[in-house]
């Protein structure tokens, strides 16, 4: 008797044959067209995931798992490879990379994990641990696992004491290059000074590119409340002074911290 993981995952699979056979909007996909909606998915999963939202993470998870079908869908027909080619490909993967549950190498904890992992990609022909970071990642995402894949080789600070002395040696030449009015050298020190950010974030076990989403999430909460007071004031903000907004701001954020738990 199947499971009723199966018994679902059967039924996605018949849905999808049968919407690449019978509806002309699914006929006419392609890997390519569908890339960018792959995409937009992807990032909606995201913003679910940010918001703690398991409602919608569950419905985004199922039109991710879609998407995925349906690539192997077309695949299959330009007979490339096979669902069950693509499944048994990482079912081997996982066991090759998990000697510690397939095999008898002992591991202490995951930072042990980690590193067998990219000591195994070497093995398997790969020219550096840094490959495999997508290039077209977001710059703070790419630069958190750029960080992550250094460590595994010992390319890592010691603490997070270390790591801020780094982020106020950067800040301070990011001065420096500012001084200097060589607006390059403004952008190269920048980019360091983000960087280091983001590797001290690592080190808090915070991550960095939510961090930075949820700010903005709050920055619009509270920029729309203050466009909403300034209209209930029959004022428009274009027409208010900074100082002015800045009362309306600071008010906003009092009421957020009266009400935080």
């Amino acid at each position: 008797m199947q499971s009723p993981n199966a018994v679902a995952f059967e039924r996605l699979v018949q849905i999808m044959d049968d919407l690449r056979e019978k509806c002309p909007w699914d006929k006419k996909q392609t890997i390519h067209s569908l890339r960018q909606l792959t995409i937009e998915e992807t990032y909606e999963l995201a913003d679910a995931i940010t918001a703690t939202n398991w409602k919608g993470i569950k419905e985004e998870l199922g039109d991710l798992m879609l998407h995925l079908l349906f690539y192997t869908k077309i695949a299959n027909e330009q007979q490339h490879f096979t669902l069950a080619d693509m499944l048994h490909q990482i079912c081997e993967k996982l066991i090759h990379r998990h000697p510690h549950i397939y095999g008898d190498v002992q591991v202490n904890n995951e930072d042990d994990v980690k590193r067998n992992w990219e000591k195994l990609k070497l093995k398997e022909g790969k020219q550096s641990v840094l490959e495999g970071v997508p290039q077209s990642l977001p710059a703070t995402v790419k630069a958190m696992r750029l960080q992550e894949k250094a460590k595994q080789v010992g390319f890592e600070w010691e603490n997070k004491e270390q790591v801020w002395e780094k982020v106020e040696e950067e800040k301070n030449e990011l001065q420096e290059a500012i001084q200097s009015g060589n607006p390059d050298k403004v952008e190269e020190e920048l980019g360091d000074l983000f960087f280091s950010l983001i590797n001290f974030a690592r080190f808090l076990q915070v991550d960095a590119e939510n961090a930075l989403e949820l700010t903005n999430k709050k920055f619009i909460s509270r920029f729309t409340r203050m466009e909403a007071a300034a209209l209930q004031r029959g004022r428009a903000l274009q027409d208010m002074t900074l100082d002015e907004m800045d009362a309306i701001w600071n008010d906003i954020k009092k009421q957020n911290n009266s009400t935080a738990p």
